[in-house]
């Protein structure tokens, strides 16, 4: 398994609880806002950690983390991704999946199996200007469609997220995601923010006014609509 990051406590990236962050390298998207660069351009330039290290370091932690968070690159291009996360159930933590979306079967066999306690998926922008936020000619949405239309059957519980960007994102875009998703439990508006590692340094975020005007126009289609990353 290629995993090049383990944060051993965050607040953040579990909602609602205590957890530890693992990063697998590797990514089938070249999003240029991406702020994870290396793990998707370059991750074997990166130092691997043992899974056997992230295990034991989590059976000391028992009592006092709650989750972990997988995330990336994309965690789900990782073949031995499944038994992994079936270790970590074994020690009684929650597990909560980062995902573009990109490979529905293996969401549903992670989630119908018991082995996913919440899952956050990436939209990455409206359906028409996918290929181009992603970095990727001509790619099909259509497995992207089926983990959206998945995750909204409520077998799990979920949020959607955007990374909001001025040069890739519009109002009307939003317009046409709130339809998209329409009916979803959670959606998350992500102000951008400049990183040392982002792939492409050429983007700017919205400002908290912006953000808000968007946040407004979604109400009407999907539950709970919040921002994040403005602090």
């Amino acid at each position: 398994m290629k995993i090049h990051g383990f944060q051993k406590t965050t607040l953040l990236d579990y909602p609602g609880h205590l957890a530890a962050t693992i990063f697998f390298g590797g990514c089938n998207f070249l999003c240029p806002y991406c702020h994870n660069g290396s793990l998707v351009l370059c991750p074997d330039s990166l130092p691997a950690i043992p899974k056997e290290d992230i295990i034991n370091t989590l059976k000391k932690r028992k009592g006092i983390l709650e989750g972990v968070c997988i995330t990336g690159g994309e965690p789900t291009l990782a073949a031995e991704l499944t038994g992994f996360i079936a270790e970590i159930k074994e020690l009684g933590f929650l597990v909560k999946l980062d995902t573009n979306g990109s490979n529905p079967a293996r969401l549903k066999e992670l989630v119908l199996s018991g082995l996913i306690d919440y899952v956050a998926m990436d939209i990455k922008n409206s359906k028409n200007k996918y290929s181009k936020t992603i970095g990727k000619a001509s790619y099909s949405i259509d497995k992207i469609a089926e983990s959206v239309d998945f995750l909204l059957t409520d077998k799990v519980a979920y949020e959607f997220r955007t990374t909001v960007t001025k040069e890739l994102h519009t109002p009307a875009d939003f317009s046409d995601i709130g339809e998209w998703i329409k009916g979803a439990k959670a959606y998350y508006l992500q102000s951008y923010k400049v990183s040392e590692d982002v792939i492409s340094p050429v983007f700017s975020g919205y400002s908290k006014e912006e953000l808000v005007l968007i946040q407004k126009s979604l109400l009407p289609h999907i539950e709970k609509v919040e921002i994040r990353g403005l602090d």
